[in-house]
């Protein structure tokens, strides 16, 4: 691990003085929505719809979110967030998945009441699997009594982000690795299938040491018993992160290294493995080879196969 540290006490009052201002949002609309294609449980390459909710910020301040770029000062109404899922599903195409997301936990009360549940179930009974994301300390009966009033099979994503004790702790995530373990150990005793959420090179740790704890991490999230491996690749934009590259404890990681570690989780076999490819050209500084990196990596993530690489002489030089 680097030799340097901050210079400050990392806590929630320091990583909100560092932030700009939050984007305009409307409490009844979702404030973006997409579709994508994913490689299913089964095999199959399928359409997943992601809706974006609009929500009140996350009471937990991650040292690396930007969530809070698009959340409400207050608590939405009740009512709110089935009007944004009613609204988006109606621009949408069709799709067999879908993943609820909402700058936060889905389970935590302050965010989405209970009193929305059986209307948010109405409105997504036509789809397969329902994936909502959610912090380690906030799994608790709540996700029963969705999964109940669910047609669709409910997955749960949550945020392991790194296995390395010190930097979790830096990370300002409240929560240890425990406990996400003993998360996944009550979903997945209740029929509840997980998938984790595992960080690339987070602030304090160099590339190398980025790589060993992104691998370690997957091979402690998978032995914990998630069916499913999300790496992404960390950025700066929210402040903090910003002030920690200018301070030399943060460097956006290397796009081969994201390679290195998808490679590594596939080849482990233990179940999908997915490497985040929204905007990888902050990871590049290669022209030549972006594109193709690109393509390799999104064709991984679909057929959970590795791909030989093509070597460029960006990287040679490294």
């Amino acid at each position: 691990m680097s030799e340097k540290s901050p210079a400050v006490i990392i806590n929630d009052n320091w990583i909100v003085s560092g932030r700009g201002k939050k984007n305009p949002v409307d409490p009844h609309k979702p404030y973006a929505w997409l579709v994508e294609k994913e490689r299913t449980i089964s095999g199959k390459i399928e359409d997943t719809a992601i809706i974006f909710m609009t929500n009140q910020e996350c009471p937990y301040r991650c040292l690396m979110c930007d969530l809070w770029k698009n959340t409400t000062d207050r608590p939405v109404p009740v009512g709110a967030i089935p009007d944004q899922i009613e609204w988006a599903l109606k621009q949408m195409p069709y799709a067999k998945h879908l993943k609820l997301y909402n700058s936060g936990s889905f389970f935590d009360e302050g965010a989405i009441p209970e009193a929305d549940y059986q209307r948010i179930a109405s409105l997504v009974s036509g789809f397969e699997t329902v994936i909502v994301e959610n912090h380690a300390k906030l799994i608790n009966d709540k996700c029963l009594r969705f999964r109940d009033m669910l047609k669709p099979e409910l997955q749960v994503a949550i945020g392991l982000e790194t296995v390395h004790p010190e930097v979790l702790r830096k990370l300002n995530k409240h929560m240890t690795p425990e406990d996400f373990q003993r998360s996944v150990g009550f979903l997945t005793q209740n029929g509840i299938r997980t998938r984790a959420f595992v960080l690339l090179r987070p602030p304090f740790l160099s590339e190398s040491e980025g790589i060993y704890w992104a691998k370690q991490s997957i091979d402690f999230a998978f032995s914990s018993g998630v069916e499913c491996c999300i790496v992404i690749p960390v950025r700066a934009g929210n402040g903090v992160m910003d002030y920690l590259m200018e301070k030399g404890d943060f460097s956006l990681p290397d796009i081969h290294s994201l390679e290195t570690v998808l490679e590594y989780g596939i080849g482990l076999k233990a179940g999908r493995i997915f490497a985040d490819v929204w905007d990888l050209g902050l990871f590049s500084s290669c022209n030549k080879c972006i594109d193709s990196i690109s393509n390799r990596l999104t064709y991984m993530n679909l057929n959970q196969v590795i791909v030989n690489r093509e070597i460029c002489s960006c990287e040679k030089m490294n």
